[in-house]
């Protein structure tokens, strides 16, 4: 049980940062991966399997978790449970096979034009994190990085359609999935959570990912003033969680997430 708290809480800086520790103790588990889109790419121990695994369970994370990591899965299964091999080598009548899964409004013609563009990315860069670690190097800067990345991923052929489900962070959405993935593929300590497969890119260059949970426990907290959820929020907050991590903002996620998944923000409670 926590104190309430209200909007632009009174709890001291001192307060605050106990709390955050106090959740990101409670929630940045590996218990908490089973119900976690991250628990898909946690299946695989080979980086280029983790990449394309992380970043299509990444795709698909909006909605209810449970269906979120059953579709996650069911996906995998399209890709023979080998998805580095299946985006390197798939034959025309296995993308084809593809067009029968659906994810809410992600279909299976996007996944298709997905899988030819993560192979469009291996062939040309060596993969995703090659791609974000090289990027980050030259200009320094995630976001920079992350609005590169949009654009050669689809710099080849594709449908129209598929393009909504990757986030323009020029048009200043919160890019909330691809922030998610990047903690997933950048972050790494002791607790087993994340991956910490792209060591080239600090931990500090992450931004959090910025849903409604985190944003309703945020706000609640004093963290964030801003009331949309787009990329200038995303800013502030990660911002203010740097004054208690400026190393490692991001782990700070599961906290924020977890707490309002069970209720702080709605009733005062945790």
């Amino acid at each position: 049980m926590v104190r309430t708290a209200s909007r632009n809480s009174d709890l001291k800086e001192h307060e605050l940062h106990e709390l955050l520790e106090r959740w990101h103790d409670r929630y940045h588990r590996v218990e908490f991966i089973e119900a976690d889109p991250i628990a898909v790419p946690h299946r695989y121990s080979e980086r280029h399997d983790r990449e394309i695994a992380g970043f299509l369970a990444a795709t698909i994370a909006w909605g209810n978790r449970t269906t979120i990591v059953r579709n996650g899965l069911r996906m995998m299964q399209y890709m023979d449970d080998a998805p580095a091999d299946f985006v390197r080598h798939a034959s025309e009548h296995e993308l084809a096979l593809l067009r029968s899964f659906v994810h809410r409004t992600f279909n299976g013609e996007d996944l298709r034009d997905f899988v030819l563009s993560l192979r469009r990315m291996e062939e040309v860069h060596g993969g995703i994190g090659a791609f974000f670690e090289r990027e980050y190097e030259a200009c320094g800067s995630l976001p920079a990085a992350m609005a590169a990345f949009r654009r050669e991923f689809f710099a080849g052929t594709h449908g129209p359609h598929c393009e909504k489900h990757l986030s323009s962070i020029e048009r200043g959405a919160a890019c909330k999935r691809l922030c998610m993935y990047l903690r997933w593929m950048v972050r790494h300590d002791d607790r087993g959570v994340d991956f910490g497969e792209w060591r080239r890119i600090p931990m500090s260059a992450l931004y959090l990912p910025l849903d409604v949970h985190v944003g309703v426990t945020a706000r609640m907290l004093g963290l964030l003033a801003r009331r949309q959820n787009d990329w200038r929020a995303v800013e502030e907050l990660t911002a203010a969680l740097r004054r208690f991590d400026p190393s490692d903002p991001a782990r700070y996620d599961y906290a924020l997430f977890g707490a309002g998944m069970e209720g702080y923000g709605h009733d005062g409670r945790c």
